[in-house]
């Protein structure tokens, strides 16, 4: 999870915009946070195929937080990853 602000240490995954195995571009939304001070869409660092997600729908974490992978060489996702959620 990137760095809010200075104030924000943590947000609660709120609802994926992307599912698992989706293709992303740079920079596209692919997840919304809640914090205690705003709700936000959080883009795509990179390019690539969405492989894993490692924090579900109403869980909250601390800025930094791997919250899922993508492979800029478009591989399969794993399925011993995360469970799919809706939209990651």
């Amino acid at each position: 999870m990137p760095q809010m602000g200075e104030s924000i240490a943590e947000g609660t995954v709120s609802k994926w915009l992307k599912a698992l195995g989706d293709t992303v571009e740079r920079d596209e939304p692919i997840l919304e946070i809640s914090t205690d001070k705003v709700d936000a869409e959080i883009p795509a660092p990179a390019a690539g195929t969405l492989v894993a997600i490692e924090v579900q729908e109403g869980e909250t974490v601390e800025v930094g937080t791997i919250v899922a992978f993508i492979d800029p060489e478009g591989g399969a996702p794993d399925a011993s990853a995360s469970v799919p959620a809706a939209e990651a």
